[in-house]
């Protein structure tokens, strides 16, 4: 039987919503994996629009579910409406959406608080014991969604791993390529775009992360 997994997406483009490279790295290899996907997003106002040609912020509003949906091509959900029974796995992509859209990690840094559709859906897998994959910034939110001991990885950006440290977090240490598991709570994490300087450099981190969650699924 092919596994069920759910994506939370957070707006399209990296530097107001989801990374696309990351997003779309991530639906294609679960697609070449067998794996059945399905979008979700929380049906919020992104926390402001960034012309990612110019890289000024933009004087207009946009909705998080709404942005992702061109990611997901329309096949995308409320998160309200994701039920952890119905899945297998939940990963999460990275982009400044996850700390500003799904979190005010970008605003509050340690004290921030995750959007709460978003920390139910999360915390579901976590209480079932079902594996997740926490991709670039998204490990940000891993201490409010697993709590303090949780072991992850953002790289080696010394600003954010001390942020991480202060909000309970464990952190490793990870090469772009590479992927830090924390075995106890089936998190996997990969630095991506925190490190890269390609597609295919974020590709072999995020495809090894995408494998090993799909691997834990058969865990017991």
């Amino acid at each position: 039987m092919n596994k069920k997994v759910a994506v939370i997406l957070s707006g399209c483009g990296v530097y107001d919503g989801s990374e696309i490279h990351e997003s779309v790295i991530t639906l294609l290899r679960l697609d070449q994996r067998g794996a059945e996907v399905q979008c979700f997003a929380p049906n919020v106002n992104q926390l402001h629009v960034v012309d990612h040609y110019s890289g000024d912020e933009a004087d207009e509003t946009r909705n998080v579910l709404v942005e992702s949906a061109r990611i997901a091509r329309g096949k995308i959900k409320d998160v309200r409406e994701l039920h952890v029974a119905d899945f297998d796995a939940l990963i999460m992509p990275g982009g400044f959406g996850v700390a500003k859209n799904l979190s005010d990690f970008a605003l509050s840094g340690a004290t921030c608080t995750v959007q709460p559709d978003v920390l139910n859906a999360a915390q579901g897998f976590v209480k079932a014991e079902k594996p997740v994959g926490l991709i670039c910034i998204a490990p940000a939110l891993a201490a409010k969604i697993f709590g303090a001991g949780i072991v992850c990885t953002v790289g080696n950006d010394h600003d954010t791993v001390a942020t991480l440290e202060q909000m309970g977090a464990v952190h490793k240490e990870c090469e772009v390529t590479e992927i830090i598991e924390d075995p106890l709570h089936k998190l996997v994490t990969t630095p991506a775009y925190m490190l890269a300087q390609s597609i295919s450099q974020a590709a072999a981190g995020i495809n090894k992360l995408v494998d090993r969650v799909l691997e834990l699924t058969h865990a017991d």
